[in-house]
């Protein structure tokens, strides 16, 4: 049994159903943001489907793929697994378990800027793996924040199909696109809303909680020199050394467009740091 259940429908552009520029900031790694729409899509995923019903097997809970830097969705997971605990554990029912989809391969590609058809082009060479044995006699939940063209989702069935995985199976989403004559690169509007430069990316970072994602590494990493080297030098040290292990963990190093800039983390990190201080002062 496979439902999809999405707290927002998209069926214009003038009125969303939530704040798009907390949803930009949310996708560039605003904790606050991740908590308050994990939240909200938990309470009303039980209002719609667990509130009269029966909860007969454990529930997995599956963010969004991704390698080694997760996305903005895991940051959402982490506080939709609290609400839905809370309420099941106030039912007496098991509390979730959580798995990930690992994928294969990464691309330098912005995905919220291409069509329906470029975006199943480009996911179709990824492939997805998961722990099909820990899966056994539960039901499936897989987080994302947003439905645009079902290129993620066709893929994560295709998995399961050839898991030979018949779990009953939940596709959770804070939004959906459901009016198809939007074209799909209302995800970019979405993404880049409130950020415009790498310097909206500040107050995001230095904010009460900051969850680090592909998407801000990536953003970082294809910013053009003169705007990323002003910006770097404002941020902390730790920062700047989590920037770059998430960025190695991903294989960006290996990525032309990006090594302009992750080689100049490289050298305050591990050759210059005193002369990058006093250049940044």
């Amino acid at each position: 049994m496979k439902q999809t259940y999405s707290l927002h429908k998209i069926t214009n552009t003038d009125e969303f159903g939530f704040n798009p520029a907390d949803y930009s900031r949310f996708k560039f790694g605003d904790g606050p943001v991740a908590k308050a729409f994990g939240t909200a899509l938990a309470k009303g995923f039980i209002e719609k489907h667990l509130l009269n019903e029966s909860v007969k097997r454990q529930f997995v809970v599956i963010s969004s793929p991704y390698a080694f830097v997760p996305t903005a969705t895991f940051a959402m997971k982490n506080y939709f697994v609290f609400e839905l605990n809370h309420w099941l554990a106030e039912n007496d029912f098991p509390v979730v378990q959580e798995a990930k989809v690992h994928r294969t391969i990464t691309y330098k590609e912005d995905y919220g800027n291409l069509d329906a058809d470029k975006r199943l082009s480009l996911i179709a060479n990824d492939s997805f793996h998961i722990d099909k044995d820990f899966l056994k006699n539960k039901s499936l939940i897989f987080l994302d924040d947003i439905r645009i063209t079902g290129s993620h989702e066709k893929m994560i069935i295709k998995m399961l199909d050839e898991y030979k995985l018949t779990n009953d199976l939940f596709m959770l989403y804070y939004a959906e696109l459901v009016n198809q004559e939007i074209p799909p690169n209302i995800e970019n509007t979405l993404n880049y809303f409130k950020v415009k430069s790498i310097f909206d990316l500040d107050d995001i970072i230095k904010g009460e909680k900051f969850y680090i994602n592909t998407r801000i590494v990536k953003y970082i990493l294809n910013c053009d020199f003169v705007s990323f080297s002003v910006f770097i030098k404002d941020q902390t040290h730790s920062f700047i050394q989590n920037l770059y292990h998430m960025a190695i963990g991903n294989g960006y190093h290996t990525f032309d467009n990006y090594s302009r800039n992750l080689n100049y983390i490289k050298e305050y990190l591990f050759v210059n740091k005193p002369k990058f201080i006093v250049d940044g002062n």
